[in-house]
């Protein structure tokens, strides 16, 4: 059997920051790749649940996992960016984040892969734009 994998663009952005950050951007970037990494461990137990069409402890730890990653990106960010140059990408997040729990909540097993489609690729380019605003910021 193959391994589902629900994040591969942020998994790639945040492992990348791991590489070419230091000091105290390293630790955050650390935590958005751990944070990512729990998240696909409760999106497998969730697809799983939903999947078998069950009410499975794992079809609800997803919820408060995506939360931890929005914080930890937020942190990796900086809250000004987050909420100033950085708010496009924070809604497109919550809104993606929204779609998954709203499929959980329906066990729509296509709706929940469509979203985590947009949430992926929501949050990656929050990672990847994150970073780069913080490096043309330290150049400058």
């Amino acid at each position: 059997m193959q391994h589902c994998t629900f994040l591969p663009l942020t998994t790639d952005a945040a492992a990348r920051l791991c590489r070419s950050t230091t000091g105290e951007r390293h630790g955050r970037a650390r935590v958005v790749r751990h944070r990512a990494a729990e998240v696909e461990t409760a999106a497998a137990h969730c697809w799983t649940a939903l999947l078998a069409g069950c009410d499975a402890a794992g079809r609800w730890e997803l919820r408060p996992r995506l939360r931890s990653l929005s914080e930890a990106t937020s942190l990796y960010a900086g809250t000004r960016w987050w909420f100033t140059d950085g708010s496009v990408h924070r809604r497109r997040v919550a809104g993606a984040q929204t779609s998954i729990e709203d499929a959980i909540a329906d066990g729509d097993g296509g709706e929940f892969a469509r979203a985590f489609i947009g949430y992926d690729h929501a949050m990656a380019s929050a990672v990847v734009c994150a970073a780069s605003t913080t490096r043309q910021r330290s150049r400058a």
